[in-house]
């Protein structure tokens, strides 16, 4: 959407034919980086260069060996108002000055490609990097986040239906006090609620898809913060039912459950936490009450 025809060709295309990974460096572990305009990290102009210093955090995919980009948000323009400080810029991973210090776990698990703490010391690259112009990056950041937070909700389905499948499972094979699980009644409970609850959720997600798909992100503003909410607590909440279906198992490596667990749980602070979300909600419904 914003970036250059040339940037395009280097990075994109690659990226598009799955030759190269990307990640995204935004989070900082020094400020609360829920409220994005707290970011401190440095995009210094120097001739026809920018100079790069601060550390980031929770970058996905800059573990990964096929990584060769990461797209960086700093501040430019710090004298500006809040939402013009911020800009994007494209840094190759091996450029000198950037450092993948280690590997963050999630609840102690380890990630397939993992989430990368990165230093970025005198880091300099051309100014023909920067994405959109200056001062855009928290407008950047908004028109990415949006559409990414779909992709979230949709594969927390995912993760619900199996965790449901799992437990239906489960139900049907183990036999306490006389009876199998799926005719306790509380078993059969959490199955049924799990069922309404994903259907509830797979509508909300579709809908704001569909907002999106038609009037575009902006408008599908309430939509995309309800699903944030909604779905990771859903999904959260029947992955739970089936650990507990399973016992010792469900919280050992023998099943899938304990890691779906850890995600899911994470996804309540990623690209915002609920509380962030719930706000943003909350002042939509009363914009048109208050003047």
């Amino acid at each position: 959407m914003f970036g250059t025809a040339e940037q395009k060709k280097r990075w994109l295309e690659p990226l598009l034919n799955g030759e190269i990974r990307s990640g995204f460096a935004m989070t900082e572990p020094d400020v609360a980086s829920s409220d994005a305009r707290n970011i401190r990290t440095s995009i210094s102009k120097d001739g026809d260069h920018y100079i790069i210093n601060g550390t980031k955090w929770w970058t996905t995919g800059a573990m990964d060996e096929r990584c060769k980009i990461l797209i960086v948000m700093g501040k430019t323009n710090p004298d500006a108002d809040d939402h013009h400080q911020q800009s994007m810029i494209l840094v190759p991973i091996d450029t000198p000055g950037v450092v993948v210090k280690r590997n963050l776990t999630v609840l102690g698990y380890v990630d397939q490609h993992g989430h990368a703490e990165i230093s970025f010391t005198n880091v300099k690259v051309p100014a023909t990097n920067l994405i959109g112009k200056e001062g855009e990056g928290f407008a950047l950041a908004q028109a990415r986040l949006g559409p990414g937070r779909i992709h979230h909700c949709m594969r927390a389905i995912g993760m619900a239906e199996r965790a449901l499948q799992l437990m239906i499972k489960r139900s049907l094979t183990r036999t306490p006090f006389g009876k199998e699980l799926a005719r306790q009644g509380v078993v059969q409970e959490w199955i049924a609620e799990a069922r309404v609850d994903i259907e509830q959720a797979r509508l909300l997600v579709l809908k704001a898809a569909w907002i999106i798909d038609n009037q575009g992100a902006k408008a599908a503003r309430k939509e995309i913060a309800a699903i944030k909410v909604a779905v990771p607590r859903m999904a959260e909440r029947i992955i739970n039912n089936a650990i507990q279906a399973y016992g010792g198992a469900g919280v050992s490596q023998d099943t899938p459950l304990a890691a779906m667990y850890a995600g899911v749980r994470t996804l309540r602070i990623v690209d915002g936490p609920d509380e962030v979300h719930l706000r943003d909600i909350a002042r939509l419904e009363l914009k048109p009450y208050i003047s």
